[in-house]
This record gives C-alpha cells, sequence and structure tokens, in this order.
C-alpha cells in the first residue's frame, strides 16, 4: 500500500477515491497460485505462433487503431456484424469505458451487492450513482429485484465471486423489463458452463456483452477484452476510447487475439479440463465439511462448516498456496478458489486434509 494518503499537487477527489485490489501475484517462485482466476494451463499454440510471427519490424508502426481484422473474426464467431464489435485493453478497460459512455445517468445504476469490486470503483471515478442490489439467500441474482427506474444494469454472468450464473430466458426477462435502460452483461466466466447473452443482441438494442481472453483463452497477460452490442452502444464505446487512447491493442496483441479466437478446438479442450477439475474439487470438499455454491465459472465459492475462512486462507498460505478471501459481512467465511491443474487441486485438497486434522473443530456452525 502507498505511504501517501494526500498530496496539494493531486487533482480534487482523487484522495477520496478507492482503487481496485487486484489478487496477490508473488515474485518468488514455489506457489500454487489459486487466488487470480488465471487459466492453469497455457494459450493456444497458434495463438503463441501468432505472436512469433508479429515479432518484427512492423513493432516500429502503430496497430490498426480499429483492430478490423480481430472485429471481423469475432463478429464471425457470434453471428454478428463488425460494427457489433468493440476492442479494449482487456475486458477491464472495455467495462470502465461503458461506465464512461452508457452508464452515467440522473439515475442510480444497479448491481449486485457482492459482485466484482471494481464497479464501485468506476462509479467513484466517474461519479456515477449506483445501488447495489442485495443477492438472495442463496446467493443468486434475483431478475425482478432489478425491475425499479434505474440508469443501467451491470451483471456478471456468472457472477464474480460466487460463480453462479442466470439462464437466457433469466437474462431475456431482465432485459425486457429494462428496455429503458442499457444493460451490460460482464461473460468473463461464460465459456466455463454459462449460456452467453450474445444471442440476445438481435433482439435487444440495450444490450451489451463483456468478454475478456484472460480466462478461457489463457491470455491475462496480453490484455484483450471486447464486447458486442447495437452499432449505437458501440459507437459511444469508441467515442469514449478515442478520447483516451486510439491504439489499446497493439500489433502482438491483435494477433495473438486473433488466433485465439479462431482456435475453437483449443477452447474446447480447455475449458473441459478445467470444468473436470472444478466438480472434481468440488467433491473433494464436501468430504472435508466445505459447502460449495453451484459454479460455472473457474473458480468456486465455498465455506468450511466449522472452520473460519480467514484461518484456513493464513493456514494454506504457510504451505505456499494462494486462494481469495473477502471481508465483506455476508461473504467473509468464504474462499474464492480459482481451478488450477488437475495436480494443483490435488495439492490443495491434500494441504487442507492437513489443515484440518491439525485444528480442532468448532462445536458450532461458522454463520454465513
Amino acid at each position: 500500500m502507498s505511504a501517501f494518503t494526500s498530496s496539494p499537487f493531486w487533482s480534487t477527489g482523487i484522495d477520496k477515491l478507492k482503487a481496485y485490489v487486484p489478487g496477490e501475484q508473488p515474485q518468488t517462485g514455489g506457489w500454487v497460485k489459486l487466488n487470480t482466476n488465471e487459466c492453469p494451463y497455457p494459450p493456444s499454440p497458434l495463438a503463441l505462433e501468432a505472436i512469433r510471427a508479429a515479432t518484427s519490424d512492423k513493432l516500429r508502426l502503430y496497430p490498426d487503431p480499429n483492430g478490423n481484422a480481430l472485429k471481423g473474426v469475432i463478429a464471425s464467431q457470434f453471428g454478428l456484424s463488425p460494427a457489433h464489435v468493440f476492442l479494449g485493453n482487456g475486458s477491464d478497460e472495455v467495462l470502465g469505458h461503458a461506465f464512461m459512455g452508457l452508464l452515467k445517468h440522473a439515475l442510480p445504476i444497479l448491481y449486485p451487492d457482492i459482485s466484482y469490486s471494481f464497479y464501485p470503483v468506476w462509479c467513484g471515478l466517474y461519479g456515477i450513482a449506483f445501488q447495489q442490489v442485495p443477492l438472495n439467500a442463496d446467493f443468486a441474482v434475483d431478475v425482478a429485484d432489478y425491475s425499479v427506474p434505474n440508469g443501467g444494469i451491470v451483471l456478471p454472468n456468472p457472477n464474480a465471486p460466487t460463480g453462479t450464473a442466470l439462464s437466457l430466458d433469466q437474462l431475456r426477462t431482465l432485459l425486457q423489463a429494462n428496455r429503458q435502460s442499457v444493460v451490460v452483461i460482464d461473460e468473463a466466466y461464460v465459456d466455463f458452463g454459462a449460456e452467453s447473452a450474445a444471442a440476445l443482441i438481435p433482439e435487444f438494442d440495450n444490450l451489451l456483452v463483456v468478454h475478456t481472453l484472460s480466462k478461457s483463452r489463457a491470455l491475462a497477460g496480453l490484455r484483450v477484452g471486447f464486447a458486442l452490442g447495437h452499432p449505437a452502444l458501440i459507437e459511444a464505446l469508441a467515442r469514449v476510447k478515442d478520447s483516451f487512447n486510439s491504439y489499446p491493442l497493439d500489433r502482438l496483441a491483435l494477433a495473438g487475439a486473433q488466433a485465439a479466437i479462431e482456435d475453437t478446438a483449443y477452447l474446447a479442450q480447455l475449458t473441459a479440463a478445467v470444468i473436470r477439475s472444478r466438480e472434481w474439487l468440488v467433491t473433494e470438499l464436501a468430504a472435508l465439511g466445505f459447502e460449495t455454491l453451484p459454479s460455472q465459472a473457474n473458480f468456486i465459492f465455498t465455506r468450511h462448516a466449522s472452520q473460519a475462512a480467514a484461518t484456513l486462507l493464513a493456514a494454506l498460505r504457510e504451505q505456499k498456496i494462494l486462494v481469495r478471501h473477502f471481508g465483506q459481512p455476508r461473504i467473509a467465511n468464504h474462499l474464492r478458489i480459482s481451478i488450477g491443474t488437475q495436480a494443483e487441486c490435488e495439492l490443495l485438497v491434500q494441504a487442507l486434509q492437513r489443515i484440518l486434522a491439525a485444528t480442532p473443530a468448532t462445536t458450532h456452525k461458522v454463520s454465513a
């Protein structure tokens, strides 16, 4: 954490910003990293080859500011036109542009109370009014709760950090009830078992769907994201982008992303491996006394029946295994665990077996 809390040189309001805190990235080796939802497997070999091929003297030239070749490949994958596609430097940048270009209105925007913690950061940065909508008792989104006047809606689907997902029918109901507002569906984890709302774009001109190549395409280090939506929504994002950075994706990113999108066989292979390990891990954790929410993401959200999450977090860290813990009251006893390789998942289970065997059980159930 920075030692500075303010400075007379800062712009007005900067001292009030509460910035997003990413998961820990250790600078030494030997860690089992299950804390940042990165893909445990390498990127498509075709993507790596495309990046190598793009590493040439052409790096002296600016990249295509519109990313037209990549837009065309993405549009083809989703049965849309390139005019329906927006590219950005990771989905965080795309979402940030959406907050600025589509969600700043008189009425507050709505998003879940337990959700991606970057949403309130953008609201603070851009001065956007917001209202957090509580998840239900099962930690799921109830779309009926969003049928109130609003300046826009933002939902991760699957939700983070819970991993639960809405069906396409539920999303259609949400969109039909909010035709006067932009509905942003953040689909960072959709490829691990959920249905993409992109299929609804021809029906709803107020729908923006945001994707990233950081998770299912294993390209978190490349920083590529995109949005799909009606061309009028895409134009708003483009205006914000061109007022901020006309060249968000470099030549290597454009080449690698295009090859990764085209390699659908590798995507299917990778996501299937993650799903198998996820289901195996849920079963093994249940045998150890964990209760895990249904997940359609590359992570799980779980709590132990008698051991506090903070205690387990510290004990795992002592064994050089990193998982994620959030201190919000409703979820203070949950851990978010990214799905690693099968071997990493097995190491996690073995570590938890040792920890639980050495830790006396409490006489009461840990509260929600």
